[in-house]
């Protein structure tokens, strides 16, 4: 017996007569089908948790992945580089009586390491949330790389959104929108040597859209040896299920990546629900859900 919970097949109820000779009566049946709707319930409630369990997982570990990267930056990079300061400004000082040529040389060198360290804060910062998303917003910000690859001549990209300027998103999803199609259109270039992509942003009620097309060689020409999805496709599809959206990957002719990501109240991370089998699927009696 099918187990339906919000109309979608969770898994099958399995009951098996009590012998050969005495088959399930319609009072049995009609039993049956009032156990299945808890029944699916349960099962969906329990797959819910496991992916829950399994996405916080992935979260912490994505987070402490992301601490570690910055306190290696800070601590390998900025912090022997603003301690080497603090040694040129002392030669400035023993230097600027006795030989002021030496110490304006010495003021040169530390203004050109100085700018080195603006532009590794910048790196960091970047890192972290993507500077032009504050300034510009998400079409904005898109529009903005898109403009730059033009001009590398590389490829040509055209960003749309309705409605023009888009409505205010939650900073995540701004985030996760501009690295998917970040991804989406990188791959575009290095895997289908696409020469023209289209980006497309359309919000309206509680999600976002996000649809990435191109004119390459599509999944079959470019996928990654072996068949198995490459590293920036499963980024993108963690990035839309974190935050409880959905991601899906469309070929021929091009490819064509759409993310839909919830705006309002979205949850910290995703649950989805394994397919369970064809209800035509056999297996032995039993009693199992």
């Amino acid at each position: 017996m099918p187990l339906r919970d919000r109309g979608e097949l969770v898994g099958r109820l399995l009951a098996a007569p009590r012998s050969a000779r005495e088959p399930l009566s319609d009072g049995d049946l009609a039993l049956l089908a009032d156990v299945a709707g808890p029944a699916a319930s349960v099962a969906r409630t329990v797959r819910l948790t496991a992916d829950l369990r399994a996405s916080r997982e992935r979260l912490v570990l994505a987070r402490e992945e992301e601490r570690r990267r910055i306190r290696r930056d800070l601590h390998d990079g900025l912090g022997p580089s603003l301690a080497a300061q603090t040694f040129q400004l002392d030669e400035i000082l023993d230097r600027v009586g006795s030989d002021p040529e030496g110490a304006a040389e010495v003021v040169a060198a530390l203004k050109a390491h100085n700018r080195e360290l603006v532009a590794d804060v910048r790196r960091l910062v970047h890192a972290l949330r993507p500077p032009t998303l504050d300034e510009l917003g998400l079409a904005g910000a898109l529009r903005a790389h898109a403009a730059q690859l033009d001009g590398s001549g590389r490829i040509r990209v055209r960003v749309t959104a309705t409605p023009d300027p888009l409505p205010p998103v939650p900073a995540a999803v701004e985030v996760a929108g501009y690295h998917i199609a970040r991804e989406a259109i990188t791959n575009a270039i290095r895997h289908a040597h696409a020469t023209q992509c289209t980006v497309t942003l359309a919000a309206g009620g509680d999600e976002l859209v996000l649809a990435v097309v191109d004119d390459g060689r599509g999944l079959a020409a470019g996928e990654p040896s072996g068949g198995e999805p490459g590293l920036g496709l499963r980024t993108m599809r963690e990035r839309a299920e974190e935050l409880g959206g959905s991601f899906e990957l469309r070929d021929g002719p091009g490819v064509e990546v759409v993310a839909v990501l919830p705006v309002r109240g979205a949850p910290v991370a995703s649950a989805r629900v394994v397919p369970a089998e064809p209800e035509s699927a056999r297996t032995a009696p039993g009693a199992t859900a």
